[in-house]
């Protein structure tokens, strides 16, 4: 059974029709990568399953429960979590600060930050460090343990490498396969082997719609039709 069910939704900007019968499912555990060039609909996916840009029609069902008419707060209290390409980590404080921050209210921070730190250990040697003092990979890390302590089953992680050096990447990778440990993934990822790397599974989507699916392997970055739809 699917955690996380997207069917058939049509998400509009404006008049805008971005999204156009998006279908897809992840299981618990899983890591799936949405795929595709800029401006077909990925990020627009997972502000769908936020409610940040609701869908006018179609199903988002979590854990068997409807999501579309929510609030977003309301989608998130059930365990989603959210980490956009802009990281918006809190650039002035300290990292225990940052995690401390992000933990629910009521909730046990010790156990926040020791997941924080066990889960990346570079956190834990700069714990001390503002957030904005960190390089681009502890930034994506720190941002992805805030959604961890957030107490979240699934992640939405926007673009984790996006304008990220090539040598940070790997950092980033690493900080992705982690969390996958902790929690179940939606990921958007531009950089194709990459995402073929991290996820159990992928969705391509062009102008709105998902073209092609299956499971992610090394093979998917050499396969001429999925090039082509990413280099259109």
């Amino acid at each position: 059974m699917s955690l996380l069910q997207v069917d058939d939704i049509h998400t509009y900007y404006g008049e805008s029709h971005i999204l156009e019968g998006v279908s897809l499912s992840v299981a618990a555990g899983e890591v799936i990568a949405l795929i595709g060039r800029n401006g077909v609909g990925k990020t627009t996916t997972l502000r769908s399953v936020l409610q940040l840009t609701a869908p006018r029609s179609g199903s988002i069902t979590y854990r068997g429960e409807e999501l579309v008419g929510k609030r977003t707060h309301e989608v998130a209290e059930l365990g989603v979590g959210w980490i956009p390409e802009e990281r918006r980590v809190f650039s002035q404080l300290s990292v225990a600060e940052n995690v401390r921050v992000a933990t629910p209210k009521g909730g046990d921070v010790d156990a926040a930050l020791e997941l924080a730190y066990e889960t990346f250990p570079a956190l834990s040697e700069r714990r001390d460090a503002d957030a904005g003092a960190l390089s681009g990979g502890q930034q994506q890390m720190l941002a992805i343990a805030r959604g961890l302590v957030g107490d979240n089953d699934v992640l939405l992680i926007d673009e984790p490498s996006e304008g990220l050096a090539p040598q940070i990447v790997a950092d980033v990778a690493e900080a992705v396969q982690r969390a996958a440990e902790e929690a179940t993934i939606l990921l958007v990822e531009q950089n194709l082997p990459l995402a073929m790397d991290l996820a159990d599974r992928f969705y391509l989507l062009d102008n709105g719609q998902v073209v092609e699916d299956g499971a992610a392997t090394r093979g998917v970055t050499d396969d001429d039709r999925i090039r082509r739809y990413l280099s259109a």
